[in-house]
């Protein structure tokens, strides 16, 4: 029989952990009627604001609200620190293995986000991926772990900080009574950072957020950061580089030049019409700065995150202070043949997906389901195999598991 699993805000007891405490006097004062009632509030709270997501169903669009369960997630302050130093170990890591390039060729040849186009070029401060969006997750034993690793395009903040400002409304009483770390500067932080990408030192660069448009899932996000620190918000057709490699933004006043971007269809997809054709040219050129860089992306890889203990360790000579999930890569025969005769205990994941696409979660398949993963018995080929791993389930940790009664998903703040 499985052991129950840790509560994050409940001990083995059923009482508060110490820095759950003042949530839980406040959950039992208020009582489930007022409890429910403010996650009412909450809802409607969040339509007005227009935080939505969207979502492709049968090649349609579809604007959601943002789920929001208004009993708050506590993570206390000295375990918070732990995980905060590991993200940053790891991305410390992650970027020495980019700039440096020091793998095996053909897992970085065959990943669909490596660009033998970036060879050659090193950014500012050799930074190639100045944001992290780090999936983490929660044993049932406490122990956090990273999921994944999102470089390429990470996105998500916009909802971590709407989510603080919500909870402030539902529960005001906490943070007048706590030490509740801030959030609310991660914009102005990421404007220094944006800042200080410049190619050559200026007071005011221009910096804007590239969007492929309003119908992109990650809108709200582009409009929300672009508004929080008062940068322009484009698309592609609005910039043109120069002939004198430098880009410009088209202006009611005419061209004005910029300092921050992504996508070039001149150097990868010619069918692009959300790209900036010779930004590649501009960047190679050290006239214009992009967070993330191209090529970053090749770390987002499953197969590249199977070995990031392995990059901390080669490049830091430190040991991973956040373990990956436990990951099997399919193109070796041995870790292959062990996703084969335990595919009902796994997730399998495409390499280099994103969004969950293309996941499949072994113990919610059909055997008919799991029939076609089988079949890359025979033969399984370097580039066939390459393309999947497969990663254990694990036990979550709950969240006030007995008390008070659920009415949502969860959000969280750091004490």
């Amino acid at each position: 029989m499985f052991e129950r699993p840790m509560d994050e805000l409940l001990d083995a007891d059923g009482q508060p952990r110490r820095a759950a405490a003042e949530l839980m006097a406040l959950l039992d004062r208020l009582g489930s009627d007022e409890l429910v009632a403010r996650q009412k509030a909450t809802e409607v709270d969040i339509l007005t604001m227009g935080i939505t997501f969207t979502v492709y169903s049968d090649g349609t669009n579809i604007d959601r609200a943002w789920p929001f369960d208004v009993v708050p997630r506590v993570i206390a302050g000295d375990e918070w620190r732990l995980v905060e130093r590991g993200l940053a170990q790891r991305l410390i890591a992650i970027n020495r293995f980019i700039d440096d390039g020091v793998f095996l060729e053909e897992l970085l040849t065959d990943s669909v986000n490596f660009r033998p186009e970036c060879l050659g070029v090193r950014p500012k401060h050799g930074v190639w991926a100045h944001i992290s969006g780090s999936d983490l997750v929660r044993d049932h034993d406490g122990t956090f772990y990273v999921l994944e690793d999102n470089l390429r395009v990470p996105s998500g903040v916009s909802y971590v900080l709407e989510n603080r400002a919500v909870t402030k409304r539902a529960f005001p009483e906490l943070f007048e009574r706590q030490r509740i770390r801030p959030v609310d500067s991660y914009t102005d932080a990421l404007q220094r950072l944006l800042t200080s990408l410049a190619p050559t030192p200026v007071p005011d660069p221009m910096i804007v957020v590239l969007t492929p448009g309003v119908f992109n899932s990650a809108y709200f996000e582009h409009s929300f950061l672009a508004q929080r620190m008062g940068a322009e918000l484009v698309e592609g057709s609005d910039l043109v580089v120069g002939s004198d490699d430098h880009v410009y933004m088209h202006t009611v006043d005419g061209r004005e030049r910029v300092d921050d971007l992504f996508i070039d269809p001149e150097v990868f997809r010619a069918d692009s019409q959300l790209g900036v054709p010779g930004l590649m040219r501009a960047w190679k050129a050290s006239n214009v700065a992009i967070a993330n860089a191209p090529g970053a992306g090749v770390a987002d890889d499953e197969c590249i995150y199977a070995w990031t203990p392995d990059i901390i360790r080669y490049y830091l000579d430190e040991e991973p202070l956040i373990a990956n999930v436990p990951t099997h890569r399919c193109m070796y025969e041995d870790e292959r043949e062990y996703v084969l005769a335990h595919l009902d205990e796994l997730v399998l994941k495409p390499a280099n997906e994103s969004g969950g696409y293309g996941i499949t979660i072994g113990s919610r398949a059909t055997e008919q389901d799991r029939q076609p993963r089988r079949t890359t018995r025979s033969p399984p080929t370097a580039r066939t195999v390459r393309g999947h791993v497969a990663q254990h389930r694990g036990r979550a940790a709950t969240h006030a598991r007995r008390r008070p009664p659920r009415v949502g998903r969860g959000s969280a703040y750091v004490r």
